[in-house]
C-alpha cells in the first residue's frame, strides 16, 4: 500500500474538482439561462434542452413518488467513499483505474448535490436521430459513463496483462 497520498491514486483527486466545477457551472448556467423544456438546436443530431431527471440514468425510477432521491443519495455517497478508499490503496501510477474512479466519484457528487439542492438533476445534453432522442444527460453523467469504460478496458487489459506473464512464467 502506498504510504502517501503523494504515492497514491488520491494524487488524482484533483480530477474530482474538475469535474465537479465543470459540471456545477454548467448546470448554474442552464437554470439561469433556460426555462424548463426549452431548447436551442445546435446541430443536426444535438439540441441543448433543459430538462428535470427525478430519477437515475433513463430516468429510472423517476416516478417512484420521492423515496428515490434518499435512495440515489446513499448510492452516491457509499459509491464515492468505496472508490476514495481504493484510490488511497493503489499507486498513483494506474493512471487508467484512477482516472476512472476519479471521474466517476466527480460525476456522482456533481449529481448529489443536484438532488439535494433541487430534488431533481439538471439534464441538458440532447442527441437524436430524426425523432428518437436519446435520454439527455449532463457533464457529471458523462464523466461517470466516461469512468465505467474505463473501469471495464482497464479489467481487461489488467488480465491480458496477467495472462502473458502468468504464460511467459509457465
Amino acid at each position: 500500500m502506498p504510504s502517501s497520498w503523494k504515492e497514491s491514486g488520491l494524487r488524482w483527486y484533483w480530477i474530482v474538482v474538475l469535474v465537479f466545477i465543470a459540471d456545477q457551472l454548467s448546470k448554474q448556467w442552464v437554470l439561469a439561462s433556460f426555462d424548463l423544456y426549452e431548447s436551442i438546436k445546435l446541430l443536426p443530431f444535438f439540441n441543448f434542452t433543459y430538462v428535470r431527471n427525478y430519477g437515475a440514468a433513463f430516468s429510472f425510477l423517476s416516478d417512484a413518488g420521492g423515496w428515490q432521491r434518499w435512495l440515489f443519495t446513499v448510492v452516491a455517497v457509499g459509491f464515492s467513499t468505496l472508490l476514495t478508499v481504493w484510490l488511497r490503496k493503489q499507486p498513483s501510477g494506474m493512471w487508467r483505474l484512477n482516472l476512472a474512479y476519479t471521474l466517476v466519484i466527480g460525476g456522482a457528487l456533481g449529481n448529489l448535490i443536484d438532488r439535494l439542492q433541487h430534488g431533481f438533476v439538471v439534464d441538458f445534453l440532447d442527441f437524436y436521430w430524426n425523432t428518437s432522442h436519446f435520454p439527455a444527460f449532463n457533464i457529471a453523467d458523462s464523466a461517470i459513463c466516461i469512468g465505467a469504460g474505463l473501469i471495464i478496458i482497464d479489467s481487461f487489459i489488467t488480465e491480458r496483462k496477467a495472462d502473458g506473464e502468468n504464460a511467459a512464467k509457465g
